[in-house]
């Protein structure tokens, strides 16, 4: 698994695991595949915001290989 706080290794279709707002505090993690990134800058110390296919946004944890 990769690290999600570095955009350019963020990329539209990929599965990643993110992490709701509202689950910030429990670290529940939510998996999909990304539709929009949302952050623009190249770094983000608690992760890479993204819009996920389902319409779930969040921040990146985990990029996922296949």
């Amino acid at each position: 698994m990769s690290d999600g706080t570095i955009r350019s290794h963020v990329k539209v279709g990929q599965e990643v695991e993110i992490v709701q707002k509202h689950h910030q505090r429990t670290g529940e993690l939510t998996a999909g595949e990304v539709k929009r990134i949302l952050t623009n800058s190249p770094n983000h110390p608690h992760g890479i915001k993204v819009q996920l296919t389902t319409g779930e946004v969040g921040r990146v944890r985990h990029i996922l290989e296949d």
